[in-house]
C-alpha cells in the first residue's frame, strides 16, 4: 500500500502513519508545521517531511489512499489534486474502518470516561496476552502509540463525536461500525459544532444504528437521558445496561467485587468504577472471565491527565486531569472528595474549550464546583482572543458556577502567586483542565508544594 497523509503532524494522524509505516506501508505527508512530540516521532521514523508546506506534485496517480487530517482546510492544494485524480481521500476515522473491516470492532462513545474506559479494556486485553490492534486519545504507560493497526483480529477504539475532517463534518464515530459498542453518558459539549443539546443527542441515536447487526450495546444505565435514548431505540442488538458495581474504600484503595471475584484497583472514583464495569462488560463478551479482569485492572493506573498523580507528601496529593465539560468536572471532583472525605480539596479548574468560555453555557457548570473546600477557575485572555470570543466579565463567571467565595483569575502570574500562598496540611489539590493554564509548570508546581 501507497499511502499519503495531508496534516500529517497532528496528535493521532502522525501515529497512524508511524504505525503503517511498521506494517510494512509506504507512507508519505506533508503539513505546513509541525510540533513536538510529532516533530521527533516523525523524524525517528523517516516520515518527517524534507520541508514544510503544502506539495501537490506529492499527490500521483499510483497512490493507493488520500489521509485528510482535520488540520487541512477544504481548499488545500493537495486535496485539490487527490481530487483531480480521482484518488480514494479518507477521513482518519473512515481510514481506520478500511484497516479494521475483517476485524472485530470495539468503539467506546460518550460524552466522558470513553479515553479511560477505552484504555481499561486494552489493559485487561494485554495482560491476557491477547493481540489486537487500537485507537485511544491519550498516552498508555505500556503502550508506546496511541495508535497501533497491525494484522490483529480485534481492534479497540475510542468513537469520538468530534467531527472526522474538513470535508467530512461527521462525527469520527459513526464511521467505526462496531461490533461490540460501549456509550458511557451523554451530556452535552461541543456546542460550536452541536449548537442544541438535541443536535447533540441525535449524533448517539445515529451511533447506535451503526452498530453491526446482532452486535451488542454496553450502556450506562444510570444516565437518565442515554437510558431513555436506548429504550426508545428499534436497533434490533443486544443491549447490556451497566453501573457501578460493589465495592468498598480502605485506606484510600478502592476494592471492587465482580460476579464473586475481588480486587484492589489503583484509581478511584464513582466514574472510574462505571468505566471499569463497562469495560470488564466487554472483556466478558470476549472471553474473559472476571478473575483474569481484575488481574489485569490491578495494574492499571488510568491513562494521561486523567485523575493523574503528578505529586504527593504525607501532607498532599496533587492530581492533573483533563475535566473540562461541566459532567467531568462534577465526576472528577465527586470522586477525590468522596475517596478522602477528611483532606480540604483544593479544586482549579481552567476554561479553556469554545463551550466553557461562551457566556451562554456557564449555567451548565452551576454547582460543579461545590464540593470543593476552595475552588478557583482560571482563564487567559490569550485563550479567547484565539477562539475570538468576547471577553468573559469575572461576575458571569461566578453567577454560573453559583459556588460561594469561588475566586476567578485571568493571568498566570496571578494564579501561581495564589497557588503558592495556600496551605497544603492534609489536602488535596486538583488541576483540572484540556489545556496548559497558559504554559504554568505544573511539574515544577507539584515539587514546591509536596517539598
Amino acid at each position: 500500500m501507497n499511502v499519503h497523509f495531508i496534516a500529517i503532524g497532528g496528535s493521532v494522524m502522525h501515529q497512524l502513519a508511524i504505525a503503517l509505516k511498521r506494517k510494512g506501508y509506504t507512507v508519505t505527508g506533508s503539513d505546513d508545521e509541525i510540533f513536538e512530540p510529532a516533530r521527533t516521532n516523525l523524524l525517528q521514523e523517516g516520515l518527517l517531511p524534507a520541508e514544510f508546506g503544502w506539495q501537490p506534485a506529492s499527490i500521483h496517480a499510483n497512490l493507493d489512499a488520500v489521509i485528510l487530517g482535520m488540520h487541512a482546510k477544504a481548499d488545500n492544494p493537495e486535496l485539490q489534486r487527490a481530487r483531480e485524480l480521482a484518488l480514494p481521500i479518507y477521513s482518519f476515522p473512515e481510514y481506520i474502518y478500511q484497516e479494521s473491516r475483517d476485524k472485530t470492532r470495539v468503539v467506546v462513545g460518550g460524552s466522558h470516561g470513553k479515553t479511560t474506559t477505552t484504555a481499561m479494556i486494552m489493559t485487561v486485553l494485554r495482560h491476557s496476552g491477547r493481540d489486537f490492534d487500537y485507537l485511544v486519545g491519550a498516552r498508555l504507560d505500556g503502550f508506546d502509540q496511541s495508535v497501533n493497526i497491525t494484522r490483529a483480529p480485534l481492534i479497540v477504539c475510542e468513537g469520538d463525536e468530534y467531527p472526522a475532517s474538513a470535508l467530512e463534518k461527521r462525527p469520527k464515530f459513526h464511521f467505526l461500525f462496531p461490533h461490540i459498542a460501549v456509550i458511557t453518558g451523554i451530556a452535552w459539549d461541543h456546542i460550536n459544532v452541536f449548537p442544541t443539546f438535541d443536535n447533540y443527542l441525535e449524533q448517539f441515536r445515529i451511533f447506535l444504528d451503526k452498530i453491526e447487526p446482532e452486535g451488542v450495546l454496553i450502556y450506562n444505565e444510570t444516565d437518565v437521558v442515554l437510558r431513555k435514548l436506548v429504550d426508545e431505540h428499534p436497533a434490533a442488538i443486544r443491549k447490556i445496561g451497566y453501573g457501578i458495581p460493589a465495592h468498598r474504600i480502605e485506606n484510600g484503595i478502592t476494592v471492587v467485587t465482580l460476579e464473586g471475584q475481588t480486587g484492589a484497583l489503583k484509581v478511584f472514583g464513582d466514574h472510574n468504577l462505571l468505566n471499569m464495569h463497562a469495560a470488564y462488560l466487554v472483556a466478558k463478551e470476549l472471553g474473559m472471565d472476571a478473575a483474569g479482569f481484575l488481574a489485569g485492572m490491578a495494574g492499571f493506573t488510568g491513562a494521561a491527565k486523567r485523575l493523574e498523580l503528578v505529586g504527593k507528601s504525607p501532607a498532599v496529593n496533587i492530581y492533573r486531569d483533563f475535566a473540562h465539560a461541566p459532567s467531568k468536572v462534577k465526576a472528577t471532583i465527586q470522586a477525590v472528595k468522596m475517596q478522602f472525605p477528611e483532606r480540604k480539596l483544593i479544586a482549579v479548574l481552567e476554561l479553556h474549550t469554545y463551550s466553557s468560555l461562551n457566556e451562554q453555557f456557564l449555567t451548565e457548570y452551576a454547582g460543579a464546583l461545590d464540593p470543593a473546600d476552595i475552588a478557583v477557575v482560571f482563564y487567559s485572555r490569550h485563550a479567547l482572543e484565539l477562539k475570538r470570543l468576547p471577553p468573559l466579565p469575572e461576575e458571569k463567571v461566578i453567577a454560573g458556577f453559583g459556588k460561594a467565595g469561588l475566586v476567578v483569575i485571568q493571568e498566570k502570574e496571578e494564579l501561581l502567586k495564589w497557588l503558592m500562598e495556600q496551605s497544603y496540611k492534609n489536602a488535596n489539590l486538583l488541576l483540572m483542565s484540556s489545556g496548559n493554564y497558559d504554559g504554568l509548570d505544573i511539574v515544577s508546581l507539584a515539587k514546591w508544594v509536596t517539598q
